[in-house]
């Protein structure tokens, strides 16, 4: 296939990549600066920027685009959450207007509403949020998907919190900083993880899933009291102290569906992830 990919120097995009041109797809990657990616066409230009987007993804003619954009690198959620908006609007309008057949879009698997068991899919988005930064989140998760779906096939890949290198979960990453300086703490808050790699992995096998979201996660949903200890070992950093009790949406997702579309993690649970 012709796969247009934006967000391709990203932590997932720079796995992508090589997977998808090792496939034999012929890919044109978007970034913001000039740069060289081997086996691919990479063009420069920036998603807010829509009329010379829209002219790249014409150019390029896919038949699909994959939206790997994210904009965490300085922790900034505003500018993520605008980048969901903003930059997903202009990248679905592009492809739109080039006759692009799929759109393969990232989302997060941890917008579910509050509840006691890991979140299926149908589990409704947590809309009704009280506190500020959440519900600024989880509208713009849901105005992602919402403009994905616009698409005549699509998939919503609602990740789980991303493990490995380029991350924030890995050795000198933001989080293991945080655990370096004991303020990471443990307790009863649920996480699904996702290596990095089996990321890659299901958003090229996504190719030729059928329309929905799908949480891509691990097998093993684990409160931080279990999960974080291991994270601060295998960083160095000395065990965290406890803090509790659960926020109510903090409940990990099921990856039952992804199962049921052949999509089987590589590393099934952050216990040998971490490692």
């Amino acid at each position: 296939m012709r796969i247009f990919v934006a967000g391709a120097t990203g932590a997932i995009g720079r796995r992508l990549v090589p997977l998808l041109v090792a496939h034999g797809h012929q890919v044109t990657a978007l970034s913001r600066q000039a740069s060289a990616i081997d086996g691919v066409t990479t063009v420069t230009g920036d998603v807010y920027d829509a009329e010379r987007l829209r002219n790249l993804v014409v150019a390029a003619r896919p038949e699909v685009v994959m939206h790997q954009l994210t904009d965490l690198g300085s922790r900034d959620f505003a500018a993520n959450s605008r980048l969901r908006r903003e930059g997903t609007r202009n990248l679905v309008d592009a492809a739109l207007a080039a006759g692009v057949r799929r759109v393969v879009a990232q989302s997060i698997a941890w917008a579910y509403e509050p509840g006691t068991t890991p979140a299926p899919e149908a589990t409704p988005l947590d809309l009704h949020a009280t506190d500020p930064r959440r519900r600024t989140t989880v509208e713009a998760v849901t105005t992602l998907e919402a403009i994905t779906a616009e698409a005549p096939e699509w998939v919503v890949l609602r990740y789980g919190m991303l493990y490995g290198p380029g991350t924030w979960y890995t050795k000198g990453g933001l989080m293991a900083d945080l655990a370096a300086a004991g303020k990471l703490p443990a307790g009863p808050d649920v996480t699904s993880f996702l290596h990095v790699d089996d990321a890659a992995g299901a958003a090229a096998a996504a190719l030729s899933w059928p329309s929905g979201p799908v949480n891509v996660v691990d097998d093993e949903p684990a409160p931080a009291d279990a999960w974080a200890p291991l994270f601060a070992e295998s960083t160095g950093a000395p065990t965290p102290p406890y803090a509790g009790p659960r926020t109510p949406w903090a409940r990990g997702a099921s990856n039952a569906h992804a199962r049921s579309l052949g999509w089987i993690p590589n590393y099934p649970s952050w216990r040998d992830g971490f490692r």
